[in-house]
């Protein structure tokens, strides 16, 4: 700037006395490649005198301008080959009177000049497009929306319980609805039909034998009329529903399990293994329950896990339930041996303070929510055999509710639904980076205070629903179902959104369990009609009893595969007979299953229409 300025003021004075301002400005290197031409005139301008010197560096000075603003127009045009020409150079050579410059020797370097520029151009557009991604990726669950029922689909007038404990409060089959209610003198909660929507009777019978408030509910995932529920009083009550309708308060449970000596907050049943339960209490410890005994009341579990320091918010199997993971208050990740009792992985990550933890199906991947070192809301994705650093982690906001994962392995969709706000978001799981792809979210101005998930079993196929949930509203006392849809115009079945997903009838006994076997869950069709179908490897036969051709033509038939069909021909009389004999029997005589259906009646209803 202060050789401009000399250049301005002795300019008009004199050109001789600006001529040291002009060479300063000129002679000084240049980071513009546009300036490569004075550069090589550089050698030249010092031989010249004073005069002619000077009206070359003002001729240049108008040039080197132009040429600059050209620089910045060329960058917005498409075609790198429209650059500033020599006519421009000549008529400002022309006007103060010089014309002795090399102008071959400007036009090589200019030409030079015009090359670099097509290069970097095509080198960017390269770059651009090695870099690009798809904003989108294929998949058929890209447009999955989320939709509340209709208000006479609801449940109004639900006494909510009002305890700040971080669970759920709610659980869900195709028959029942379970859900922490307020009461006077203990703690209870209500079992209300699935199909009685609309408002409840403010004298609608309860469950309410615990002396505390019940933390936590959890139906039996084969046997859709048993719940266990854990309490502040330390106990742990398993209860028997009635198939009618209740109409009186149930206070006696059917077993009680006594052990804890703090509050109990959490309890899981396990995914494969018949009446297997574990329960976690204040007490930090977690406790194996085999209910396969006639004792009605338990006090000395199978197995007590003596491996944490603090409380335990949160359990999750595997697939197969041979690891448990645990998230602890001490901000630790735990993946457990629960039948050796030992820890096999333990993450300490001290940016992820986590509260939720859950096992992402068979991807071998688990997924926790919890907060970041600014106490944002957080999520992160682990390496189910390297929990030191976390595969992923993203903060989604500032809120300070809980943030409950819901992950559906047949879909493989994940759910996030935060705890005092209306939001559900939704992402699919890849087996590869970047492993986690935001989908969608539903949002909603009423704030949830718990959540409860129908398994895949009860959904509506006929509307491609392929998740629901249940949202509690304190506020308005109202439970929502809320229907997670992929839109479809067919109202025909649609296989590619609902492979075989887990059913009603335990892969292993609770023995078995207990003597080291693992055995994945045993797998049914979705389709209306369809009975139950065993999809997994190890549960076939040494010897195959049909081939797989035959399989597919009798899914073709009609979507069931029948019991004769998957026996050997000794086996077919023995059932036959045994059919026989039941039909003699009277009904309340005849042997049932565990969810209280005939063994050769249809199977459970898979809609709430059928119920």
């Amino acid at each position: 700037m202060n050789d401009l300025l000399m250049i301005q003021i002795f300019g008009v004075l004199d050109l001789e006395l600006s001529l040291p301002y002009w060479k300063n400005l000129f002679l000084k290197p240049h980071e513009n490649k546009s300036s490569e031409i004075s550069k090589n005139l550089h050698p030249w301008l010092q031989t010249r005198d004073s005069s002619s010197s000077a009206q070359w560096c003002i001729g240049l000075c108008v040039y080197e301008y132009t040429h600059v603003i050209s620089d910045t127009v060329i960058k917005r045009v498409s075609s790198p080959t429209q650059q500033p020409s020599l006519r421009l150079l000549q008529v400002t050579l022309f006007i103060f009177g010089w014309g002795g410059v090399n102008l071959e020797s400007i036009s090589s370097v200019e030409e030079k000049d015009r090359e670099e520029r097509r290069e970097d151009l095509a080198a960017a557009e390269e770059e651009e497009k090695m870099s690009w991604h798809p904003q989108y990726r294929s998949s058929k669950f890209r447009h999955v929306y989320g939709k509340a029922a209709s208000k006479e689909k609801c449940y109004d007038c639900v006494p909510i319980t009002r305890n700040v404990h971080d669970n759920h409060f709610c659980a869900v089959n195709p028959h029942f609805i379970a859900v922490v209610t307020e009461c006077a003198g203990g703690g209870a909660f209500l079992v209300i039909p699935i199909h009685q929507t609309g408002k409840l009777d403010p004298h609608y019978p309860k469950i309410c034998g615990h002396k505390g408030n019940v933390l936590d509910i959890k139906w039996n995932p084969f046997n859709d009329f048993v719940i266990a529920s854990c309490s502040e009083d330390a106990t742990v009550k398993i209860w028997d529903i009635p198939k009618h309708l209740l109409t009186r308060n149930i206070t006696s449970p059917k077993k009680e399990l006594l052990g804890h000596v703090r509050r109990v907050g959490l309890i899981e049943w396990h995914p494969t293994a018949n009446n297997i339960l574990f329960s976690s209490g204040y007490d930090y410890k977690i406790m194996i329950w085999n209910l396969d005994t006639k004792e009605a009341v338990i006090s000395n579990p199978v197995k007590i896990l003596d491996a944490h320091k603090d409380v335990v918010l949160s359990m999750s199997f595997n697939t197969d339930g041979s690891l448990l993971a645990t998230a602890c208050r001490d901000r630790k990740i735990r993946l457990i041996d629960p039948r050796a009792g030992t820890v096999l992985q333990e993450a300490s990550y001290k940016s992820h303070r986590v509260n939720k933890v859950l096992f992402l199906g068979n991807v071998k991947k688990l997924f926790s929510t919890g907060t970041s070192r600014w106490n944002n809301r957080q999520i992160a994705l682990w390496d189910q055999n390297d929990l030191s650093v976390p595969l992923l982690e993203e903060d989604l906001d500032g809120s300070s509710g809980l943030l409950f994962p819901f992950y559906d392995s047949d879909t493989h969709m994940l759910y996030v639904v935060g705890k005092g706000d209306g939001n559900i978001r939704y992402y699919e799981i890849s087996p590869e980076k970047p492993y986690l792809n935001y989908l969608m979210e539903y949002r909603s101005h009423l704030p949830q205070k718990g959540i409860g998930m129908m398994p895949k079993r009860g959904l509506e196929v006929s509307a491609c629903e392929i998740f629901r949930f249940y949202k509690l509203i304190p506020t308005k006392s109202l439970i929502e179902p809320i229907s997670m849809i992929v839109p479809r115009r067919s109202e025909s079945y649609q296989e590619d959104i609902y492979p075989l997903t887990t059913g009603a009838q335990p892969a292993l006994t609770a023995q078995e369990w207990l003597n080291g076997v693992n055995k994945g869950p045993l797998l049914v069709s979705l389709r209306p009609g369809s009975g139950a179908v065993n999809a997994s490897p190890q549960f076939l036969e040494p010897e195959p009893l049909m081939k797989t051709t035959d399989l597919s033509q009798q899914q073709g038939r009609g979507g069931r595969i029948l019991l004769e069909d998957m026996q050997k021909p000794s086996e077919i009389e023995d059932s036959r007979k045994q059919l026989k004999v039941e039909e003699k029997l009277p009904k309340n005589e005849q042997i049932r299953l565990s969810n209280g259906f005939d063994i050769f009646e249809c199977p459970p209803p898979k809609t709430e229409n059928e119920v």
